[in-house]
């Protein structure tokens, strides 16, 4: 073989050189930093939704246990009867129940916000509070 041969065979190898291959990690770097936080975010929301939605079916089960009862109830269990089950790692309290009004509030302890409801409260909706926060 001659030497022009071997030469050819030599500088024909393919692949990607070490250059290329630091500015691609740099890229994906870059785009997994903007990324992740983005993604805590849509997770943080989701948790406070499910919180959301546990004290907006609490207010339904608590409507009908009333119909039926004529008071509203500080029991959890009482509910389930009338469909209430508070979803996966969502905690829902009862703080006060009487014959003319209750309170409640739920939040995820991976969520960003508790969720109060006082149905003798002037807002007469769902409320957010910071954590730790009683209802009002």
């Amino acid at each position: 073989m001659s030497t022009k041969k071997k030469k050819k065979k030599v500088n024909s190898k393919k692949g990607f050189t070490l250059i290329e291959l630091l500015i691609v990690m740099a890229i994906v770097g870059i785009l997994a930093a903007i990324a992740v936080p983005q993604f805590q975010r849509y997770r943080e929301r989701a948790f406070n939704a499910r919180a959301q939605a546990d004290l907006r079916n609490l207010m339904t089960a608590q409507e009908a246990h009333f119909v039926d009862r004529e008071t509203y109830t500080n029991r959890l269990d009482a509910l389930e009867a009338y469909g209430f089950r508070p979803s996966s790692g969502v905690t829902v309290t009862i703080s006060s129940a009487s014959s003319s009004a209750w309170a409640a509030y739920a939040e995820h302890p991976s969520g960003t916000q508790r969720y109060c409801y006082n149905s003798a409260g002037s807002s007469n909706g769902i409320v957010s509070v910071g954590r730790g926060e009683d209802c009002r």
